[in-house]
């Protein structure tokens, strides 16, 4: 029941000490969830009644189904902003058909990230790379911050997930701004980044909304232009089946599948990463896709749009000293206080208070020492983060992610194809046997002797590298090579095409009275020889647990007539 339902891992052992701890905590979460939903769904187009419901349902799905103790899960900038352009992509008429819509993206994705789990998949989020997210999150942080100008402007402009397009209709647009919401929008900034500096533990989100909605309802500032909510409904969000558009799954499921990945990786990420500081590591890879999975599917009966673990309220949650899920069950019930009770005070929230929220949220997305540091140290994996950023940034969201997993996974291909090739001696006055060029005044090199280590797996991709590489140093020791022998150590798997390059060389170089040796062959890669043709052509007297092995084994035979005797006996096998 434990592995069905991982809550009961800590329901079952709960202190009354810790009671105390979550509901602080669970408390001052809902203070800062409240805000940040109603401004995240306003980034997935959404009015902003829909943050709040995604704050509800899923995330007490998520506090039986989940294995972290310390996730905030609910709306996040990044999920909303994938949902925006996913569904202004389609042409989709009315603001209810858009809703609907958006409902049965959660459903959607949820499905998605169900399946994979009860596949057991959850290894598929490793080929999203840091260098891909980086360069993703940050061109989508980007967007997102540029997406809400209009609210901070209070101008109208219509919504792009291209930057350029974006910034060409602000700039159309920007003499007609509100100095009103400009004023209060770019005050919400400052208070939240200097209180942020100052007391981190002084809520500036809430203390912004709240000082929002009272500036617009005591000086009357709507007539003026200014931009409020308005009228939020009343109550908790109803029961009803999201409407499954077959039409539209083909349009859908390519951006459901990236809202799956994405959500996904963004969970596993912070929930890691919080218990890297609490040293307690609960998490469970394919047990949070099946609770990610279950959140969206169950939350799209009840009005929800994709959910996701939020980075910032998960620190806040742990760093208020959450010990369990418990905490947000506290947070829902503030929600639905707040949804029966409070949402007339919302009436008067300025839209550019929220979008001052939204924009100090996901400024922090933006990475700039990651970039650099691949810059000085990996260049290649810089190629992969500002590909994947510029085609976020310019062609799509999706296809940016797409483009840079496609783009990172041909680097490690074109890596593992030509990987590093070794010459090894022995150092003096010992057993080691280290690379030539980088103990070059320390190594004792035989010229009737060559031995070479192949940093990676040898396969089709591979095989023909690996031959040139052999041959060009064979043909640089000259006639005088009697023996080689190669360091199979790093090599941790040989597959067919690869055996058959393997016989062909061996068979060659015995043509030649050259011998060859395997030393340090592991397990799988020893399992592979003896289950193929290798063992045949090479002999079980020519592989070797140690590569100082293999040299005194070469030290002691007389090389030409066992080889003449092995040669003479392959080749009238072959005849016969």
């Amino acid at each position: 029941m434990q592995r069905f339902f991982p809550f009961l891992q800590w329901f079952s052992g709960y202190s009354k000490s810790w009671l105390a701890k979550d509901l602080m905590a669970g408390l001052t979460v809902g203070i800062i969830l409240i805000p940040q939903g109603m401004a995240y769904a306003m980034i997935a187009g959404l009015p902003p009644v829909y943050g709040l419901y995604a704050s509800l349902v899923p995330v007490l799905v998520y506090v039986f189904l989940g294995t972290s103790r310390k996730l905030s899960v609910g709306p996040v900038a990044m999920d909303s902003l994938l949902v925006a352009a996913g569904l202004g992509a389609l042409s989709i008429s009315g603001l209810e058909n858009y809703i609907a819509m958006a409902i049965f993206m959660a459903f959607l994705v949820g499905t998605i990230q169900l399946i994979l789990g009860l596949l057991r998949m959850g290894f598929l989020v490793n080929f999203l790379s840091k260098p891909v997210i980086s360069g993703f999150t940050s061109a989508a942080a980007l967007i997102i911050i540029f997406s809400q100008l209009k609210h901070l402007l209070g101008i109208s402009v219509e919504n792009s997930s291209h930057f350029h397009e974006l910034v060409g209709r602000i700039l159309e647009k920007v003499m007609e701004t509100n100095p009103l919401d400009f004023t209060i929008g770019g005050l919400g900034i400052v208070i939240i980044l200097l209180l942020k500096k100052w007391n981190p533990k002084i809520p500036g989100i809430l203390l912004v909304v709240v000082l929002g909605i009272l500036a617009v309802f005591a000086l009357q500032l709507e007539p003026y232009g200014v931009h409020i909510v308005g009228r939020i409904p009343k109550g908790l969000p109803n029961f009803q089946m999201p409407q499954i558009n077959l039409n539209n799954l083909m349009d859908l499921w390519p951006i459901a599948l990236t809202l799956a990945l994405v959500g996904y990786t963004e969970t596993i990420s912070i929930g890691k990463s919080l218990e890297g500081k609490s040293g307690r590591e609960t998490m469970n890879a394919n047990q949070e896709l099946v609770a990610l999975g279950s959140s969206n599917i169950v939350a799209s009966f009840f009005q929800s749009y994709p959910i996701a673990a939020s980075f910032s309220r998960s620190a806040i949650n742990q760093e208020s000293g959450a010990k369990t899920n418990l905490a947000s069950m506290f947070s829902v019930v503030l929600v639905v206080i707040v949804l029966l009770f409070l949402t007339p005070i919302f009436y008067y929230l300025p839209n550019a208070v929220l979008a001052s929220i939204i924009m100090v949220s996901v400024f922090g997305l933006i990475n700039v020492s990651y970039p650099k540091e691949l810059w000085t140290y990996r260049r290649d994996e810089f190629m992969v983060l500002m590909v994947t950023f510029l085609i976020t940034l310019f062609i799509g969201i999706p296809q940016g992610i797409l483009i840079g997993v496609l783009f990172s996974l041909v680097l490690m291909v074109y890596k593992s194809s030509k990987p590093h090739f070794a010459v090894l001696g022995r150092i003096k006055e010992s057993d080691y046997y280290r690379n030539i060029d980088r103990f070059s005044n320390e190594i004792e090199v035989r010229d009737e002797l060559l031995i070479v280590r192949f940093d990676a797996q040898l396969y089709f991709g591979n095989k023909d590298y690996f031959k040139k590489q052999l041959f060009k140093h064979i043909e640089a020791k000259g006639q005088g090579l009697k023996a080689v022998i190669l360091n199979a150590e790093p090599i941790n798997y040989i597959d067919s095409t690869a055996t058959q390059m393997l016989v062909r060389i061996i068979d060659e170089l015995h043509q030649k009275n050259i011998q060859f040796y395997m030393a340090r062959a592991t397990g799988p890669t020893r399992d592979i020889i003896f289950s193929s043709a290798l063992i045949d052509v090479l002999g079980k007297e020519f592989l070797f647990a140690r590569t100082t092995e293999a040299v005194d084994h070469f030290d002691h035979i007389r090389i030409p007539t066992e080889l003449e005797e092995r040669v003479a006996y392959q080749n009238l096998t072959k005849r016969n």
